[in-house]
């Protein structure tokens, strides 16, 4: 894939870009092989390509320059905003809902935020397109003085825009690094975007976390589900279990009951709604941390899953999982090295295979499941 941002040097996010892609895909199977070498894995199956652009199913930009004029994209070394509209990873139906998201910027007087003056209101736009081509839209905003005027023009937004599903305002007003808030206003009637995903569908709340990469997701939750469907569990934990993806795709799978951890109330609420919305009675999801939910627990079920953040599920939940009797783990991760590190706590539980998924093409990222079994 070629990006003219990145040929001239205005964006350096994607840092493999003009590598070719089979040279990518293979590094990557390489470096997951190479660190997990220590753990004999008997079988690797083929990696699970993605397509070289349009992959993104959200997009996180800056808003910079100004009210007249504002620019969707990135910020460059002295804080002024690089327009980025165009870009090649982003889904088609970002690169047409920009334009259209600059004139409303325009429209309603959403002042820029200024990051060397800590002055105006827009920090971020977060925009998630689902499989059937609908919109979740957030304007990350520094107060709620621009919320009068959005209302006001929001049915010109949705008459220009109008696969726009779910439209909000994310209250961020501390100057900190971060992407979002806490607190946000619904600004439409809906306040979810279905994500459908091979036969499940998952009700996305704002501040949700779901895969990027739509397409590979649905690889990851179908072959997780086909490793499974052998196995017929009784019971299986789904720990980290974000919106539900795997304990959605795993309650068809043989497991008789499915219970979902996950610290974020958004998302749990997003499960809850999905599991509700299947009729799926023997799946439940709770709000709390993983480590300490198994910790507290009585006994172990036959199957955990884990899908954690970069820092892997660590020592105290790898040493709990080791010393349980749960006869299988499926570990779903997003960064090679803390898998290898916890795999190191859990000598127990031997690798059965494995498998990559690039869900981040022109990326050094990539994530990787495995499928343990206690000896």
């Amino acid at each position: 894939m070629d990006c003219a941002y990145f040929d001239a040097g205005r964006c350096r996010s994607c840092a493999l870009m003009g590598r070719p892609y089979p040279v990518q895909l293979a590094d990557k199977q390489r470096h997951a092989e190479e660190l997990l070498a220590p753990f004999d894995v008997p079988s690797w199956l083929p990696p699970v390509a993605s397509g070289e652009r349009d992959y993104r199913n959200k997009a996180k930009m800056v808003v910079g320059g100004t009210v007249e004029s504002p620019t969707i994209g990135i910020l460059d070394a002295d804080g002024h905003g690089v327009d980025l509209q165009a870009c090649g990873i982003c889904s088609p139906g970002h690169r047409a809902a920009f334009p259209v998201l600059a004139r409303f910027i325009t429209l309603a007087r959403i002042t820029p935020y200024d990051l060397a003056a800590r002055r105006g209101e827009l920090k971020h736009l977060i925009v998630t397109e689902s499989p059937d081509g609908e919109l979740m839209v957030r304007f990350v905003l520094r107060s709620t003085e621009p919320l009068g005027r959005m209302r006001k023009h929001l049915p010109t937004l949705l008459a220009e825009l109008p696969n726009a599903r779910v439209v909000t305002a994310n209250l961020l007003p501390e100057h900190r690094a971060v992407l979002e808030g806490s607190d946000e206003v619904v600004l439409t009637d809906a306040d979810t975007l279905p994500m459908r995903l091979n036969d499940v569908t998952m009700h996305l709340r704002p501040q949700s976390f779901f895969q990027t990469n739509t397409a590979i997701a649905e690889a990851l939750y179908a072959e997780a589900r086909a490793w499974i469907r052998d196995l017929a569990p009784e019971h299986a934990w789904d720990l980290y279990s974000g919106v539900g993806g795997f304990a959605l795709h795993l309650a068809g799978a043989g497991a008789t009951e499915v219970t979902g951890i996950e610290t974020s109330v958004e998302a749990v609420a997003s499960a809850e709604l999905s599991r509700t919305d299947a009729a799926l009675s023997r799946v439940r999801f709770a709000a709390g941390d993983a480590t300490a939910y198994a910790l507290a627990a009585a006994s172990a079920p036959d199957l955990v899953v884990v899908n954690p953040p970069r820092r892997g599920i660590g020592d105290e939940l790898a040493g709990w999982l080791e010393r349980s009797d749960a006869a299988h783990v499926l570990y779903s991760s997003c960064n090679a090295a803390s898998l290898a590190k916890d795999l190191a706590a859990m000598p127990s539980l031997r690798p059965v295979k494995a498998r990559v998924f690039d869900m981040f093409p022109q990326t050094t990222h990539f994530e990787v499941m495995v499928l343990l079994a206690r000896r």
